[in-house]
């Protein structure tokens, strides 16, 4: 199969790129902007396979869209990119409604035309907003999108199922929850946590840090992706789940034990607007349908993903400053 991955250089895309070239015999066409978050070192192992290509464009681009399909005809899509930082979408809200709706249309009319067969649309649980307990949504909850990231996400996966019922087109969505593992920019809870924790850097907690989130490790989400993308029923909804709720405060508590930092450097600040108080959906449906189940317990995944940022020092102080770009403009940059 010949797939077209959308944001293939972040950090779920590339773990789902790492694990299609790994397991599987596709081939892939990575379409990525490279932007802040997007990094092609995160794909040094595959990039120079035979069956994986990369290509820099920004898919608000329509042009740029169609020349793509045009060229490498690809049967299904999983598209992974979007501006997907709920802080910068708070700050400035314009570049996320850009690329999450706008580029999702785009997308959506070049894989229309060229008659893609499998198409998943990847999304979020935080287009359901704060759930109160003891409730977890399911398929059919809501959608009350609290920032301009999750509204626009909102929007974009109503878009998506709309081309499925006006056009026909094999549309997929998946709504997952918080990801973590290896190769996270730094700016999420727990990369975050984790480097400053490194460095013995203040630890910053919004409000009062009893924010609940479901917590699912990024190659169990890729898994589920997949699982979707190959037996998923055209015109359904996904959700996907890690199964483990903590508060924001308790894995940052697990982080410095892990590390052997004590919790002295944890700092409140004051709280984000609209900072939903708890995110919870149940999986059932993606386990019923295609046999998916979450494999990596927490625990495990944390302490894993603590070693890796550990051993990966380097690694975060690139990303940081930047300096990961100079891997693109030597490899890349004149091609």
């Amino acid at each position: 199969m010949k797939i077209l991955i959308t944001g293939g250089a972040g950090f779920i895309g590339s773990a789902f790129v790492r694990m299609v070239m790994g397991s599987t015999e596709h081939r892939v066409l990575n379409v990525d902007k490279l932007t802040y978050a997007g990094n092609l070192e995160n794909l040094a192992e595959v990039a120079e396979g035979e069956r994986y290509r990369f290509l820099r464009a920004d898919i608000c681009e329509g042009e740029a869209m169609e020349a793509a399909f045009a060229e490498y005809q690809p049967e299904a899509v999983v598209h992974f990119a979007a501006e997907s930082h709920v802080d910068r979408s708070i700050l400035s809200p314009e570049p996320v409604v850009g690329t999450n709706f706008m580029g999702s249309f785009r997308l959506l009319e070049a894989a229309r035309r060229h008659g893609v067969k499998r198409y998943v649309h990847v999304s979020t649980d935080e287009v359901y907003g704060s759930i109160a307990e003891p409730h977890d949504a399911d398929e059919d909850w809501p959608l009350v999108a609290s920032s301009p990231y999750s509204a626009s996400k909102a929007g974009s996966d109503l878009l998506a199922l709309s081309y499925w019922k006006t056009y026909g087109m094999p549309v997929m969505v998946t709504r997952a929850s918080n990801n973590y593992g290896p190769y996270q920019f730094p700016e999420k809870l727990i990369p975050l946590m984790i480097s400053n924790a490194l460095e013995d850097q203040p630890l910053p907690i919004y409000g009062d840090g009893m924010q609940v989130r479901d917590w699912l490790y990024v190659d169990d989400h890729c898994r589920a992706i997949q699982a979707v993308l190959e037996s998923g029923r055209a015109g359904e909804v996904y959700n996907v789940g890690g199964s483990r709720a903590l508060a924001n405060v308790e894995v940052v508590k697990r982080i410095l034990a892990i590390t052997g930092k004590p919790e002295s450097l944890m700092v409140g600040v004051k709280d984000r607007p609209g900072h939903d108080r708890r995110y919870a959906i149940t999986s059932e449906k993606v386990e019923r349908e295609t046999g998916w189940r979450a494999r990596v317990e927490f625990e495990k995944g944390l302490e894993e993903t603590v070693r890796w940022y550990s051993e990966n020092r380097e690694w975060v102080a690139r990303v940081k400053s930047g300096a990961y770009r100079e891997y693109y403009e030597k490899n890349y940059g004149q091609r």
